[in-house]
């Protein structure tokens, strides 16, 4: 089974590289907001390059990584299938559809903010950026753990994790207007 190794490194490799641009993006997308609030010729020229860099970062990093995390990933299952007889891998891949629908979300934020339309708050891009942070959370620990008792002391885990990252970014947002 030498080949699953190699799989699985790469599997994971496409997975951090996945989550760098996840953890990233958000990140473009609230310097692109709080850009739309300033004055011209300042807006035009960050948003410009905002978008240049937002534009590089998912379709040069983040969708190919995705597509690659997610081949390999089907790849290692079809090697060793029994993984899908374990409930913990049944969780995985409910938080895997999760991480999923989050991407896609993530991507119509792209397109939007690729044309000017600006829909949400920078504050609202901040608790978005947590999501895969949570995400990311809940698949380690499930692959880690992978009993019963401790995907259900890692979902308190998760639950206290959310909370922690709320009242983070609520201490920074009233830190910030002071």
């Amino acid at each position: 089974m030498d080949s699953y190794n190699y799989i699985k490194s790469l599997h994971l490799i496409f997975v951090i590289t996945w989550f760098a641009g996840l953890f990233y993006i958000p990140r473009i997308f609230i310097y692109h907001i709080e850009a739309s609030k300033k004055a011209t010729p300042e807006k035009e020229i960050l948003g410009t390059q905002l978008k240049l860099m937002a534009k590089r970062l998912w379709f040069i990093i983040t969708w190919p990584s995705a597509i690659l995390a997610l081949v390999f990933g089907i790849w290692l299952l079809a090697l060793a299938p029994y993984w899908l007889e374990q409930s913990w891998m049944h969780a995985k891949l409910g938080f895997v559809v999760l991480l999923i629908m989050y991407h896609i979300k993530t991507h119509l934020i792209f397109k939007q903010l690729q044309k000017d339309q600006i829909k949400y708050t920078s504050n609202f891009m901040r608790i978005w950026n947590e999501g895969a942070t949570l995400l990311l959370f809940a698949v380690v620990f499930l692959v880690l753990l992978k009993s019963t008792l401790n995907m259900a002391y890692g979902m308190l885990a998760l639950v206290g994790l959310a909370v922690l990252l709320m009242l983070g970014i609520k201490l920074y947002k009233r830190t910030r207007s002071e």
